[in-house]
């Protein structure tokens, strides 16, 4: 499973919350891309999301969250993928 979040630079919620919606996604699943990746060096790929502002994470190339969800919401949806 690949998790794309898209922020921006000195996002203070993003640094803040980060490391929880990280660990949180690795105890899903071990084996998780998890990428951070910086809205303006990514803006090709957020548009055709359709992000319209970050932070926003996208799961397996799609737009799961279109803000920073709960650690909670982050393994509920990913359970919900990898159950279907």
């Amino acid at each position: 499973m690949k998790i794309d979040v898209l922020q921006s630079t000195g996002c203070a919620k993003c640094l803040r919350e980060m490391p929880e919606l990280r660990a949180a996604a690795q105890a899903v699943d071990p084996g998780v891309e998890w990428h951070e990746l910086d809205i303006l060096q990514a803006i090709d790929y957020a548009v055709e999301l359709g992000v319209l502002r970050p932070p926003a994470v996208a799961i397996d190339g799609e737009l799961v969250f279109p803000s920073l969800p709960s650690a909670e919401a982050l393994t509920a949806a990913m359970r919900a993928r990898l159950g279907a």
